[in-house]
């Protein structure tokens, strides 16, 4: 009774694909049945479909390479959308297994029939259903073609129960992908042409290109032009540190990303979209670029990025290579703690090859300076902007890399979206080290409420961004879960606390207490400062501008 998903889950691993985070229901049994004929599978149990969603994108962005996901039914996939939302926007290959009612059952309407597709739409390039047994994983191998791109997509393929348990199914095996196309010759010398001829140059790296090998070729043809160098504002996974080429990062802001853009006149698109605003705000452009500044790109995501810059590097004769981010980290802090100083611990004890997860909001500004010298890292950050991804996430990075330390940084706010996660770091025993930074508010809805225009807002407003009256209790949530915790208030107290975790295998929670960041007047004027910035001295706007951005 369970050929078909046997097939199914032979005709996975026989691609490559091992991992499957799972939220199942009665219309997946069938497949959870066939787990047990298929030990090359590794099931991983989420208790919120957010949670395996975000997963399968963490574990995406460092394999490069699908996990699955296994939902049940349109309700299921309702509750990851906006973690799918998130993998969409970093265009990681990610593949969802929908369970539905068998087709001879779907025309009685019954509690949790749904659309399935409708909701896939919202979410997914590929969606088909499956409609027969003998079909099946040829469906299956479509959807994995889809989904691995380049570039990466989320693919869902839904199955109703009785293609899962009928007779007919034959494992298939994935021929090799063809490769990626090749960027034409005409945009390569168009390109050329533009850095050669630009009085402020700047590339903007996104997607692959901050990573090795082409963030070393991006940056040695920014050093050969005399351009600047910088990273989109929330990239998919971004190596830095140490020994690798220095990046900057476009400001959330879009104030103070208008400023780090204002001299530039000739702006190349590598992998990254248009440097626009998250938000329209009134009588403020969308646009970031100053209007004199000309945009080109170099390369579509379905080309290959590292040929494409390979050519443009000796096509300029760019043959030196760039200077390399040197090795420093900031001391040890000291005193009450604050967000500032939970960072500058990061960086003080950041170790070799760990993986950083920042959903840290307006906790995390300072994050970007204190490890720029820590030893290399990678950084994942919140791609799409929907909240709740931070711990899953993280969860994905350290089921793909068991071997490497994962940090996950994220605010009291977005931490409540999926604390289900650390359920599963404790299941699973992940190396995970969760720092919630707890202010106790939105923060960062305060300071949009006043950047829309709002500078008089009264209690009952304020009231949406409280996260107090009750307050939360993050170490008593953690250790429900499964997971040690601890409180800190001062800095002492965290560092003591975050070398312990890092000295320690398995999941920790460290519910690191701070005052609002920028601490009250400071975050209130923030708006007002920054529609002056542009009006400020020069040197003062850049010290700003490296302070906010580095």
């Amino acid at each position: 009774m369970t050929q078909g998903a046997r097939a199914l889950l032979r005709t996975l691993t026989d691609a490559g694909v091992t991992v499957c985070f799972t939220n199942p229901g009665t219309s997946e049994m069938h497949a959870v049945a066939a787990l047990d004929a298929e030990p090359a599978m590794r099931a991983v149990l989420t208790l919120f479909e957010g949670v395996a969603t975000g997963a399968a994108d963490g574990y995406a962005r460092m394999l490069g390479r699908p996990a699955a996901t296994l939902l049940h039914l349109g309700c299921g996939l309702g509750n990851g959308l906006a973690n799918l939302h998130n993998a969409r926007k970093a265009r990681v290959p990610l593949l969802n297994i929908v369970g539905d009612h068998a087709t001879s059952h779907q025309g009685y309407d019954t509690p949790l029939q749904s659309d399935i597709v409708t909701v896939a739409r919202n979410v997914s390039s590929w969606v088909r259903s499956a409609s027969t047994s003998a079909t099946l994983c040829d469906d299956v191998l479509d959807a994995l073609d889809a989904a691995q791109g380049p570039p990466g997509r989320v693919a869902t393929l839904i199955v109703p129960a009785d293609v899962s348990w009928s007779d007919g199914a034959q494992p298939r095996r994935r021929t090799a992908a063809p490769p990626p196309p090749v960027v034409d010759d005409a945009v390569i010398d168009a390109v050329a042409h533009a850095l050669r001829h630009a009085g402020r140059g700047a590339l903007l790296l996104g997607g692959r290109a901050l990573r090795e090998p082409a963030l070393q070729l991006a940056a040695r043809i920014a050093q050969h032009c005399g351009a600047r160098l910088f990273a989109e504002v929330f990239p998919a996974r971004m190596q830095r540190g140490a020994g690798l080429p220095a990046v900057e990062r476009l400001a959330y802001l879009p104030e103070l990303a208008r400023l780090q853009l204002a001299a530039i006149d000739t702006l190349v698109r590598i992998d990254a979209g248009a440097p626009v605003s998250f938000f329209a705000y009134p009588g403020k452009p969308s646009e970031l670029v100053a209007p004199q500044c000309a945009v080109h790109a170099l390369v579509a995501p379905e080309q290959d990025l590292d040929a494409a810059l390979r050519r443009l590097a000796e096509r300029l004769g760019a043959t030196a290579p760039a200077p390399l981010q040197p090795a420093r980290r900031p001391p040890r802090p000291r005193g009450r703690l604050s967000a500032d100083k939970v960072c500058k611990a990061i960086g003080h004890l950041l170790p070799e090859d760990a993986i950083l997860v920042d959903e840290a909001q307006t906790s995390g500004l300072m994050l970007p300076y204190y490890t720029a010298g820590a030893p290399r890292h990678d950084v994942l950050t919140l791609t799409g902007g929907a909240i709740g991804q931070g711990l899953p996430l993280a969860v994905g990075a350290a089921v793909a890399c068991p071997q490497r330390p994962v940090l996950a940084l994220v605010g009291d706010g977005a931490a409540m979206y999926t604390p289900q996660a650390l359920w599963t770091m404790a299941r699973e025993r992940l190396n995970v080290i969760a720092v919630v930074c707890d202010n106790r508010a939105y923060a960062i809805l305060d300071l949009e409420l006043q950047r829309v225009g709002v500078h008089a807002a009264g209690a009952r407003a304020r009231a949406q961004f409280a996260l107090t009256a009750p307050e939360l209790d993050f170490v008593r949530i953690a250790e429900g879960l499964g997971v040690p915790a601890v409180r800190a208030t001062t800095a002492d107290a965290f560092v003591d606390a975050l070398q312990h975790a890092l000295d320690t295998p398995g999941p920790h929670l460290i519910d690191a207490v701070v005052p609002p960041t920028l601490a009250g007047l400071k975050l209130r004027l923030l708006p007002r400062v920054l529609d002056s910035l542009a009006s400020l001295p020069a040197p003062l706007a850049q010290a700003i501008r490296r302070r906010v951005a580095p």
